[in-house]
């Protein structure tokens, strides 16, 4: 879960240490990444050609600071315009806790940001963006046995009667979708798929990935959620829409 928001330019590293310090015994570790590009939904989106110039970016930028508890599996990411909170999976009994609990955790880490923000006066958050990720790894032996058979697992690739082409050897996929409300666009849903090896035992996977980006209805943390929650029933519902008979009933999920 993912809230972007108008650049803090008064938030430096030092801040997010003070931070790191409120947020307690939870979160005992700490990285540094480069900050992530923005990323904005706009309606009409008209594809234009790409135009190359050299930006010169004012300093050194502020990094994007992870927080991460002691198992791996949840992490806080801070950047100047944005504030995530993921769960991951580490090891191969780790449980998924499912999104409810990760949107209260996210609510929680999130007014604690705010008012972390107020005290040291750097600044107020307007979001603009919202995003919901999901990411699937399909493994090999569910549904399928080969790369080149992502027909057994999406229905938009089931196998065409080709004359002369093979199976592929394999496929790698992107599509996007507008979100509506009321016939008004609010947003997009991204879907892709690629295959993978897994880093900790180099096991053939299929990387599935859904979000949903957005602008929310007012810049405020209680729209921000709405936002997110209508994002995840479109993930939820899409992942159902876009994957095969066969592969619901190999995970035992009803219809």
């Amino acid at each position: 879960m993912s809230v972007q928001f108008e650049r803090l330019s008064q938030l430096r590293s030092a801040h997010l240490g003070l931070f790191w310090r409120d947020l307690g015994v939870g979160f005992p570790r700490v990285e540094e990444h480069g900050p992530l590009d923005a990323a904005m939904e706009q309606f009409p989106d008209i594809p234009q050609a790409p135009i190359f110039n050299l930006r010169v970016a004012p300093g050194i930028p502020t990094p994007r600071v992870w927080f991460l508890d002691a198992s791996g599996n949840e992490l806080i990411q801070i950047q100047q315009d944005r504030f995530v909170h993921n769960w991951r999976k580490v090891g191969e009994r780790d449980q998924y806790p499912r999104y409810e609990r990760i949107r209260s955790r996210f609510v929680d880490e999130l007014q604690s940001f705010e008012r972390f923000l107020a005290e040291y006066d750097l600044g107020k958050l307007t979001p603009n963006q919202c995003e919901v990720t999901y990411v699937n790894h399909i493994e090999l032996g569910e549904g399928w046995e080969r790369f080149g058979q992502i027909d057994n697992v999406l229905k938009m690739l089931q196998s065409p009667d080709y004359a002369f082409l093979p199976e592929p050897e394999d496929v790698r996929l992107g599509v996007r979708y507008v979100m509506e409300d009321m016939a008004n666009p609010i947003g997009r849903l991204y879907m892709s798929l690629e295959p993978r090896l897994t880093a900790e035992s180099s096991r053939p996977i299929l990387y599935l990935s859904l979000t949903a980006r957005g602008r929310p209805q007012s810049p405020d943390l209680d729209s921000a959620l709405l936002f997110m929650d209508r994002g995840r029933e479109w993930i939820v519902r899409g992942f159902a829409d876009i994957t095969t008979a066969s592969m619901h009933a190999a995970w035992g999920r009803r219809e």
